[in-house]
């Protein structure tokens, strides 16, 4: 609700603040844990005010962290708070070598990452219950109003009544009823009725939910509600035209409709997401691949005869073509298009190594520089596969507008490997579908997590 944007305004600085206050307070007890002694070097006390810096530019990336209102589930509270640590750790690591604070005692840093998420995780809990009692106050309410009684108004009314604990819905107005409308009781008069009945009952918000075709009306009820402080706000139908979500945006000044959610028809969020392919993939080839190449490059070599590289066109964005990196893991064959099996007699015990642990994808990072794969998106299938699964599955070209990744949101849900079953591809594509619709940073920044969790301790589908 736009009215109460100001509150959240106010709730972010005033949650920083608090997270402030507690980080200071976490760094003040893990200090006594670790020396016996509350009062912080001139070392640990710049990097307090690093850390607490830190988690202020997170703070600008989430905008879920800083909100204390009650709209939001604890649950949803709770994993945008891990995201946030999440990217704060990352974050930290980079500025703890770029700043040269090595030295720092890494059990000093584990005492205060447990205590900081304790800390607030335990202040989000409490202001949840506070906001809720203060949500059943009648004065915490956001009284509606809704013109129209046809499938768009019904909608509105239960999307605002299960979701919107911090609004109060006042009725329903239509000059001609709709007899399917499940709410009967709730219609309070016919169009001509709204003035005075939003002007008796404090109303502040009115939802015009019918055909868009009375202009005069509309500007007439749109003066009214500005004149007496109230926000009108249409809802246009489009049942008859689609049976899904859809999202609205404006060219210019031309209202346009998507069928699906496309984040990353963003500029913003393509620079952003480039920016740390980029980045991320850089750090990897300066100062990881350097030290794994000649290990994977002799443990190669020594077990089986052929290059160290396996190169092969795969289908990216759109579909067009790029040669796609691996490290070798199969003994040289022409079978290149055949999906690799469980107990494969083409994959060699290092391959297995290599496959099982995903080592074997590091050079794609190249490709990511190059700009054919980012490091997180729908994993780049055979051209076979390509072929075969567009004419049997529905959406699976979706998949390809977008660049493909190192790693996807399928992969660190449990759908990799082999795919005997048309259902098993059918699931990767539901969630690299999933992920093109829902994508932000941070969900990024979870499958990455993922990934080495999974790498750590192994998955039994990599082979």
């Amino acid at each position: 609700m736009n009215k109460y944007r100001h509150y959240y305004s106010f709730n972010r600085i005033l949650l920083l603040a608090i997270d402030i206050t507690l980080i200071a307070f976490a760094f003040k007890i893990s200090n006594l844990f670790r020396y016996g002694d509350l009062e912080l070097t001139r070392q640990y006390s710049i990097f307090f005010v690093l850390f607490a810096l830190v988690w202020w530019i997170v703070s600008g990336f989430s905008n879920f962290v800083f909100r204390i209102d009650a709209w939001l589930p604890i649950g949803k509270k709770y994993a945008n708070l891990v995201n946030a640590f999440i990217l704060h750790a990352i974050i930290l690591a980079a500025c703890i070598v770029v700043f040269n604070l090595e030295e720092l005692s890494r059990l000093l840093l584990l005492y205060t990452y447990l205590l900081t998420a304790s800390l607030i995780g335990a202040n989000r809990f409490v202001l949840q219950l506070v906001s809720k009692y203060f949500t059943k106050s009648d004065m915490a309410y956001s009284r509606f109003v809704i013109l129209g009684t046809g499938p768009a108004a019904v909608s509105l009314y239960q999307t605002f009544s299960n979701d919107n604990p911090g609004t109060k819905f006042m009725g329903f107005f239509d000059d001609a009823p709709d007899k399917k409308n499940p709410y009967p009781n709730m219609v309070k008069g016919g169009n001509a009725d709204v003035k005075e009945f939003c002007l008796q009952n404090g109303i502040d918000e009115i939802y015009y939910a019918q055909p868009l075709n009375n202009k005069e009306e509309i500007d007439e009820l749109s003066e009214f509600a500005d004149n007496n402080f109230m926000y009108f706000r249409m809802v246009p139908d489009f049942s008859a035209i689609v049976q899904r979500d859809v999202n609205m945006y404006f060219y210019q000044n031309i209202p346009m409709i998507s069928i699906r959610r496309e984040p990353l028809e963003l500029v913003a969020n393509r620079v952003m997401k480039r920016a740390f392919d980029i980045a991320f993939s850089l750090f990897v080839i300066l100062f990881i691949f350097p030290i794994l190449l000649p290990i994977i490059a002799i443990a190669i070599k020594l077990d089986s005869k052929g290059p160290i590289f396996f190169k092969q066109l795969r289908p990216g964005k759109k579909n067009r073509l790029f040669v796609c990196y691996k490290f070798r893991t199969m003994k040289v064959n022409n079978q290149t298009e055949l999906q690799a099996t469980q107990h494969d007699p083409r994959v060699t015990r290092v391959g297995r190594f290599l496959r099982k642990s995903n080592l074997d994808e590091i050079p794609q990072f190249f490709n990511v520089l190059l700009g054919d794969m980012s490091v997180v998106g729908p994993r780049p299938n055979l051209v076979s596969q390509l072929d075969h699964y567009s004419k049997v599955i529905n959406k699976y070209h979706m998949r390809h507008f977008v660049t493909p990744g190192i790693t996807g949101y399928a992969q660190v849900s449990g759908f990799r490997g082999e795919t005997k079953e048309l259902k098993l591809m059918e699931k990767r594509v539901e969630y690299d579908v999933k992920y093109m619709e829902n994508w932000s940073f941070m969900m990024d920044m979870k499958i990455i997590f993922l990934t080495v969790w999974n790498m750590i301790k192994g998955e039994k589908n990599a082979y």
